[in-house]
């Protein structure tokens, strides 16, 4: 098997939650790789989360837009940029119905931002091929759309069908990013991931959100009637496939991370209250302070992705736990109450 090796990496949206744990990652995996993050540093980006970093110091951080195609341009040049991995994504679904705009511009926009100065530096500048460079598109379980009950998980081959402005945006971004493969011959591969989850996620987040809710002694709002299912992915997990896919994936590719777990949103809520009575207990069960709130637009019912691509061609795993890895979330977010 083939294997691409970066040497100067341009990380996009890298104070976010993921995109954080990912350098993190990098920094102690591959250390020899140098990273240019590019981050505009908006509500869901803290650079709080790279300066608690080891080697921040070591880093090149620039506060700036994808969608600024002259600014990308100069970091891919002036840093000779060989791999992009672009995490940098307005993500919230909630926000993405209540107004779009910043989902159509960020993700499409910014995307074809990136496209298009890495075409013509890689390509047209220093005439690269394959072997030399690589542009990682970050995607999610969300652009292939809702699963009934009895539904197979998600396949890399699953057709397209996003039901909401978040989903259609990151859907628009993927087709996008493949016209350059197909079209220009770019390097390109995909990752498709389910829900994540860990220390350090942003508030509005749904499990972060039944943590804070339990903190606060306050109702713990559920959609519909609890029964939305979800895949649970560790972000620690999806990391070390997004490393896998730069290294070993094949350009064109696509790859599913799924935790392979399960659950209703209402199971969830309760397994946080359990921990909670255990780690924070006060007068009443926490359970007791579910709630249940008229259901979001167009909720999708059931996501569940099938990782066996990524397991047969990446040598890759989830490691986490999901209890274990619930109950280090939830002791996280115990010790630091003030995020």
């Amino acid at each position: 098997m083939s294997m691409f090796t970066p040497r100067h990496a341009l990380i996009t949206g890298g104070a976010g939650f993921i995109g954080s744990h990912f350098i993190r990652l990098w920094q102690t995996m591959r250390p020899e790789i140098r990273l240019i993050i590019l981050d505009k540093l908006t509500y869901s980006g803290s650079l709080k989360r790279l300066q608690e970093l080891p080697a921040f110091g070591q880093m090149v951080f620039v506060q700036g837009d994808v969608c600024n195609q002259e600014l990308v341009s100069h970091l891919l040049r002036s840093h000779q940029v060989d791999t992009i991995i672009h995490f940098a994504a307005e993500t919230h679904v909630d926000r993405s119905i209540s107004g779009a705009a910043p989902f159509i511009h960020t993700n499409i926009v910014g995307t074809f931002s990136l496209l298009e100065a890495a075409r013509r530096y890689w390509l047209e500048e220093e005439r690269w091929g394959v072997a030399e460079c690589r542009f990682h598109q970050i995607s999610t379980d969300e652009v292939y759309g809702s699963l009934g009950p009895t539904d197979s998980p998600f396949t890399e081959t699953t057709s397209y069908h996003p039901n909401s402005p978040y989903s259609a945006s990151k859907a628009s971004a993927d087709h996008l990013a493949w016209s350059y493969y197909y079209t220009h011959g770019l390097p390109v591969t995909f990752s498709h991931c389910s829900n994540n989850y860990g220390p350090g996620q942003q508030q509005e987040a749904f499990i972060p959100t039944v943590i804070r809710s339990c903190l606060n002694r306050q109702m713990i709002p559920i959609y519909g009637n609890g029964g939305n299912q979800r895949d649970w992915l560790y972000v620690e997990d999806h990391c070390l496939g997004v490393d896998g896919v730069i290294r070993l994936g094949l350009s064109g590719e696509r790859y599913n991370f799924g935790g392979g777990m399960d659950a209703s949103n209402l199971e969830i809520a309760r397994q946080i209250c359990a921990i909670m009575d255990r780690l924070r207990p006060f007068a009443k069960p926490h359970e007791e302070l579910i709630g249940f709130v008229a259901d979001r637009p167009g909720h999708d019912w059931r996501y569940a992705i099938h990782s066996g691509k990524a397991r047969a061609e990446l040598a890759w795993q989830p490691r986490m736990d999901f209890p274990e890895g619930l109950e280090r979330t939830v002791a996280w977010y115990l010790e630091n109450q003030e995020r």
